[in-house]
């Protein structure tokens, strides 16, 4: 009997879902569903008679994108984090905030939910249903928001080691430039056109910036403040100091690219380490055991058939 039961519901929440899904559709195509009111159509053009200061507030009209925008805020305030999601959305070089971001992990875990609801439903039609069936939708809505943040975690590495590697390179570069005549803002906008990478879009913004009025040293800044890379903030910090104390930049780009390549070297040798660790893992629980298991299987046999 509860097996029927567990059936018909399974039934009744596929029906469900497939006419909720065709009512939506339906909706969609309909051309004044969601479309703006007059007011809010004309209110743009008419705001300096109506509303000069900007004191009155929206409508109150409900939309599905202010639905959404307030759902994204709300998600974001209860999970926190915000200035840790920046960082890394600014070190994996992706556009949004980190209110943006809290609304695609929810849209993650919104598929996760229907994907793990598709799989309950699925077992029980099979006729396999078992109690851990009915927690698949919540261990799916967490797995998409759990992929969904380390997604911007593994790009945000990658981005920050292709930088790291880039460093070395684009400060020989700047030295060699500041050795053959050029300015420091000449030679960031020749290793910015020249240069192909990370770092080299990272020094265009930065000639960018500088060419639309604001200072070198802030540029310089922000690029370091933007990043949080260590080594990047540290040849920063020397070279903004060497600017604003008139110290030959060759030779402190040098010393820089000099302590880069130092770091990159203990960085890889750190990671071999790591690697030769790992290497154990298969030699000790795959080759090891598999090596005694062919030195003695013979002799227990030959005991077993009283050959010894």
């Amino acid at each position: 009997m509860s097996g029927s039961l567990l059936t018909d519901g399974a039934v009744a929440v596929l029906l469900g879902a497939a006419f909720g899904v065709g009512i939506c559709l339906a909706l969609t195509a309909l051309p004044r569903w969601g479309a703006p009111s007059l007011t809010q159509r004309i209110a743009p053009y008419i705001r300096d008679v109506a509303d000069p200061l900007g004191l009155t507030a929206p409508s109150a009209r409900w939309s599905g994108a202010a639905w959404w925008g307030e759902t994204r805020q709300r998600v974001a305030s209860a999970l926190g984090g915000s200035e840790s999601i920046a960082r890394r959305l600014r070190q994996a070089g992706w556009t949004g905030d980190a209110v943006t971001f809290r609304g695609r992990q929810l849209a993650w875990a919104l598929v996760g939910v229907i994907a793990g609801g598709a799989s309950a439903v699925a077992v029980v039609l099979i006729g396999r249903a078992t109690p851990a069936a009915a927690v698949l939708p919540v261990v799916g809505g967490l797995v998409g928001a759990v992929l969904c943040d380390a997604r911007l975690s593994f790009a945000s590495r990658r981005r920050v080691a292709r930088i790291e590697e880039e460093l070395p390179t684009m400060l020989e570069f700047l030295a060699m430039c500041l050795s053959a005549g050029e300015g420091i803002l000449d030679s960031l906008r020749r290793v910015g056109e020249i240069g192909v990478g990370e770092l080299s879009g990272e020094l265009r913004s930065v000639v960018l910036a500088v060419s639309t009025g604001s200072g070198l040293g802030e540029s310089l800044s922000g690029l370091s403040a933007r990043l949080s890379v260590p080594s990047l903030s540290r040849a920063v910090d020397h070279l903004v100091a060497a600017l604003d104390r008139g110290a030959p930049l060759a030779h402190v780009l040098q010393a820089q690219a000099a302590d880069a390549r130092e770091d990159a070297k203990r960085a890889l040798i750190e990671q071999a380490g790591r690697k030769e660790i790992y290497m154990l893992i298969p030699l000790v629980f795959l080759i090891l055991p598999l090596s005694v298991l062919f030195a003695i299987f013979p002799g227990v046999l030959m005991l077993r058939l009283g050959l010894g």
